[in-house]
């Protein structure tokens, strides 16, 4: 194989049953290839898989070698809109498959759409065609802004006619692979607190640690909440540097790894604007673009809950409190790496993450217009935002950022741009329309060489 070795490692069935089901795959009318992740089938040993044996194993789930003989629905409850649901689980997806890559670290392949389980409940466990090109399209474009994200791995059109109440119908359908570090939720543990299966939780939080973490611990409990705190923080300051709202934060959605996935109805914010919401459902705010932080801190407090029911409550409590302080430095770390400059001192930095703050939510400026134009800590040419740049607003961080120095020379051809690649919400619909109406591909696979194109000029700067 291309790459790193393929070196299947099924983990989870250390486990055992009682936090998962064997399920079986939907038998799909048609498997069509849409799009295949190759750069990170090559990081775990699958990128000289013929498109043939693709599609057997991603299409049609035949297992792979020396992994899962059969798929696992997982099991978990969740707070959904801070409602506690005992009624959801993997509902339309299944763990497939777990493999090392090659930094040895456990992988996990997931799908979407896949078929109803046990979890369904009234769904069909269907994925539409363009729900299914919206996630890739998220995926690549988080990754590409440095966002610890799941990679859309598989996208295969499966020739059913769906119905759904929010788009067009009946639309087309299609099944999405996801290759991530883990498919263990929050809700995982509120689960088995919740069912007062209490002797199954120390279990679960040795393996996350063993395979997430690592290292060796005088207190268990205490460094997984140290690890869940931590990767959230970075989490949320990592969406607000890309200008990103997930949609439907639900602790159900959040992942013990800290790593952003399950993308519904993502949108990036077209200006800098704390009340932009992405779900259309979301009638209060709960998880606008200014709220993301505290609904992670929120969910944070859930695990807790959950695993106080095992640990002392006293142990988990100093994790929780560095929340607010971890969010922060990561906001000015974040900042500071998508703006290429170098870091001075704690306070420095933050002072000027406030002055971006201040400046991009008292202006109109679109949040990509301004990383791209500022890129090096220096307007790198005239552009049509100058008027705005030059005005008040901007005062205070011209001033911070002139004391910072570059990590990045701009040489990487993007930065020659005249504007920068985004993904606004009508790039998207732009981009699904030729797919529903001509079944025409090029402006999506376009944008996927556009957006990793983005995603090398950010890492070849010297940060």
């Amino acid at each position: 194989m291309t790459g790193a070795p393929y070196r299947p490692d099924p983990a989870i069935l250390e486990l055992g049953p009682d936090y998962y089901d064997p399920v079986r795959a939907a038998d799909f009318p048609q498997t069509i290839l849409r799009f295949r992740n190759q750069r990170h089938a090559e990081t775990v040993g699958l990128g000289d898989l013929a498109d043939e044996d693709w599609v057997r194993h991603f299409g049609r789930f035949a297992p792979l070698p020396g992994n899962l003989l059969q798929p696992l629905a997982l099991r978990y409850h969740g707070h959904q809109f801070r409602t506690y649901n005992p009624d959801i689980g993997d509902g339309r997806g299944f763990l497939f498959a777990q493999m090392r890559d090659g930094a040895g670290r456990l992988l996990d392949l997931g799908t979407k759409g896949s078929g109803r389980t046990p979890y369904s409940r009234f769904g069909d466990g269907r994925l539409t065609l363009k729900g299914g090109v919206r996630e890739v399209l998220a995926t690549e474009m988080l990754e590409a802004l440095g966002v610890h994200t799941s990679k859309s791995f598989s996208l295969i059109e499966t020739g059913e006619a769906l119905t759904r109440g929010d788009e067009p119908s009946p639309t087309r359908s299609s099944v999405l692979v996801r290759l991530s570090h883990s498919h263990i939720r929050y809700g995982t543990f509120q689960r088995l607190a919740y069912l007062k299966q209490l002797d199954a939780i120390p279990p679960l939080v040795r393996y996350c640690l063993r395979h997430f973490v690592g290292g060796t611990h005088d207190d268990p409990y205490a460094a997984l909440m140290d690890h869940a705190v931590a990767g959230a923080a970075r989490l949320a300051a990592s969406w607000r540097t890309a200008g990103f709202v997930h949609g439907v934060l639900n602790s159900d959605n959040i992942n013990i790894t800290g790593e952003s996935f399950d993308y519904g109805p993502w949108r990036f914010a077209p200006r800098w604007d704390d009340s932009f919401t992405a779900a259309y459902f979301d009638n209060f705010g709960l998880y606008s673009f200014g709220r993301q932080a505290e609904a992670l801190q929120w969910n944070v407090h859930q695990l807790a809950l959950a695993l106080r029911t095992v640990a002392e409550p006293e142990s988990l409590i100093p994790a929780l409190k560095t929340f607010p302080e971890r969010y922060e430095a990561a906001l000015a770390e974040r900042y500071l790496w998508r703006l290429g400059v170098k870091p001075h001192d704690a306070k420095s930095d933050e002072a000027l993450a406030l002055a971006i703050e201040a400046a991009l939510g008292a202006s109109d400026i679109a949040p990509d217009r301004f990383w791209f134009d500022w890129r090096g800590g220096r307007r790198r040419g005239a552009n049509p935002a100058d008027a705005i740049y030059d005005a008040a607003p901007f005062d205070t961080f011209r001033a911070a950022v002139s004391a910072y120095t570059s990590t990045d020379d701009c040489t990487h051809p993007y930065w020659s741009d005249t504007a920068p690649c985004t993904m606004l919400i009508d790039e998207v619909e732009a981009i699904w329309k030729p797919i529903d109406e001509a079944d025409d591909w090029s402006a999506f696979n376009t944008k996927i060489a556009a957006v990793r194109r983005m995603g090398e000029a950010y890492a070849s700067s010297s940060s």
